[in-house]
């Protein structure tokens, strides 16, 4: 499978709601869907790896499914809002790379 950039998986989402009258939804409709595909991924978790395991009448999703879906509304937030993912991660890692940079042990200072 090819790999695909910040800018091409954004446009992709985009191809996709445009084809919708509905367009985005508002902001505050986003952000109640990421904050429920967040849900899910955490009960994900929470299965495989925490102490809480799922009922038996509950359906098992992989990680890996409920990440794409959290992933594919971030990006129609991002999208909605006209931010640029690939900025807004590089203002990030410039921050890390600056501000946070002596703030974690490397791994070739171990000894």
């Amino acid at each position: 499978m090819e790999q695909k950039t910040m800018h091409q998986m954004q446009q992709e989402v985009d191809t996709y709601i445009g084809q919708f009258k509905e367009g985005y939804f508002p902001p505050m409709e986003l952000l109640a869907r990421l904050t429920e595909e967040l849900g899910e991924l955490s009960r994900e978790v929470q299965h495989l790896y925490g102490m809480k395991k799922k009922k038996s009448t509950e359906t098992e999703k992989a990680i890996e499914e409920e990440l794409g879906d959290f992933l594919f509304v971030l990006i129609c937030f991002a999208n909605a809002q006209n931010i640029d993912m690939q900025q807004a991660l590089d203002r990030v890692m410039e921050k890390f790379n600056t501000r946070d940079k002596d703030r974690w042990t490397k791994k070739e200072e171990l000894q």
